[in-house]
């Protein structure tokens, strides 16, 4: 508080002082130049702009730095006629079913082994219907080297797989959420089994967004 007082003590002695001055004050008030900083960096170039419209920022998918970088297609293009799932996102497993994609397993088209059609049920699951994990539906996409021995050892119940890791982004997280379906959304169709063997059946009515109506199972 006292620090304030002589401050504004200060500021009103100094306009007395200008005051009583005159038109001569201004003499005693010169323009200084402040010189730029020698480590001040440039600021950065906008996004490139095409047909007139400034692109969005494209370090996320796309290397700005790259030759090809304005041959690409746009990522919002190229899935635009692809379908979607309840929550907006690429339905990856019927586009490919659809024959609307077919993915190869090299970029030369000499493609090795056939996708493992193999299932394995997972049970340490607490109170959740056990998970059906469908070995061809991930090798259609991916070399099993992909996933295994890191983050999957090939050893049943030799990986401890809990959901919190997969929320941030371990095990089956690499992919879902990120880029296959969102799991949190979906727990149906990861925990698909009953303890008895029979199908697990999605409720009623399924949970979406706040902001969005509740959903029929499908």
């Amino acid at each position: 508080m006292g620090k304030r007082i002589l401050r504004g003590l200060a500021g009103l002695c100094v306009a007395a002082v200008l005051y009583a001055a005159g038109p001569y004050a201004g003499a005693a008030l010169k323009t200084v130049e402040v010189p730029p900083d020698a480590e001040e960096k440039p600021a950065a170039a906008p996004a490139p702009r095409v047909g007139g419209q400034q692109r969005a920022p494209a370090g996320e998918f796309y290397d700005p730095a790259s030759p090809a970088y304005e041959r690409l297609q746009r990522a919002d293009e190229a899935l635009s006629d692809l379908p979607r799932d309840r929550d907006g996102k690429v339905d990856w497993m019927t586009a490919l079913r659809q024959g609307l994609i077919q993915p190869r397993q090299r970029i030369d088209g000499k493609d090795g082994e056939p996708p493992l059609d193999l299932d394995v049920i997972l049970r340490n699951t607490k109170e959740m219907p056990n998970v059906r994990f469908p070995h061809r539906a991930h090798t259609e996409w991916l070399a099993c080297k992909n996933c295994h021995p890191d983050p999957f050892a090939e050893k049943a119940g030799s990986t401890k797989i809990r959901m919190e890791d997969i929320f941030r982004g371990q095990f089956c997280g690499k992919c879902h959420d990120r880029v296959a379906f969102i799991t949190h959304r979906n727990c149906y169709r990861c925990h698909s089994v009953n303890r008895d063997g029979t199908p697990a059946q999605p409720p009623a009515v399924l949970p979406v967004h706040p902001a969005a109506p509740p959903t029929p199972a499908h």
